[in-house]
């Protein structure tokens, strides 16, 4: 029997297709002279048939009351085009590479100014706040067992002598959960090298020396803003 589509994604099924076809807009150069795959309209499709089998295996996480739902939307059509090229022998290294630098201009469609705004909410009290909030309702029995596949994470304060402005430890990631679930975990560091770009276009930067993909206890997030004059270049 086939897996339904969970009504909160269905609601933004139109908007994650559109971005899924801009993607591979975006990758198609690289895909042909670097992948070595001439059939890019056959590809295309394929990738698109299977975000349609990750959409359905989405798990739901709270909808828009849930910051983790937006980070599900946005990056796990990353795992159908991983699936997709690694059935077609593309090797991992040449999918990551293809991946971060699809996203990365797909990010830098974005205006600057609403880039960068958008990072300084981000960084803002009020969202340090919520994220503290999230945080402390991610770790409850309750909610775990109400959301098995969402994440599970800490705010960090700094300490005195630290030089970040606040942090995230992630002790249980939806991602891997996804991976381990359906036979993705080779795809993960691919999908974990997305998150520098995704900050620094907005003009943050992320310092991660762990992940759980990688075999630690937790990803250690740790957030700070960019000089003024430093530019993310396309």
């Amino acid at each position: 029997m086939a897996e339904i589509v969970h009504p909160f994604y269905e609601a933004h099924r139109g908007a994650m297709e559109s971005a899924m076809r801009h993607r591979l807009d975006l990758a198609e150069a690289m895909l042909r002279e670097r992948a070595d795959l001439p059939e890019i309209d056959a590809i295309r499709q394929e990738v698109m048939d299977e975000f349609a089998v990750v959409l359905a295996q989405m798990p739901y996480v709270g909808g828009a009351a849930s910051r983790m739902s937006d980070f599900f939307m946005r990056l796990m059509g990353f795992m159908a085009i991983s699936r997709v090229l690694l059935r077609h022998g593309v090797p991992l290294p040449v999918i990551g590479d293809i991946e971060r630098e699809t996203y990365k201009a797909q990010l830098l469609t974005v205006p600057e100014a609403e880039r960068l705004a958008a990072g300084r909410q981000f960084m803002s009290p009020e969202n340090q706040h919520l994220l503290r909030e999230q945080a402390a309702r991610s770790t409850t029995k309750s909610h775990r067992d109400a959301f098995p596949g969402d994440f599970v994470y800490d705010f960090v304060e700094p300490g005195p002598n630290d030089h970040f402005e606040f942090g995230i430890n992630y002790r249980a990631c939806g991602f891997c959960k996804f991976a381990a679930r359906h036979g993705d975990k080779d795809i993960l560091p691919n999908i974990c090298g997305l998150d520098f770009d995704a900050y620094a276009t907005r003009g943050i930067r992320l310092e991660r020396t762990q992940t759980l993909a990688g075999g630690a206890s937790h990803c250690d997030f740790r957030f700070s803003r960019l000089a003024a004059d430093v530019k993310v270049e396309s």
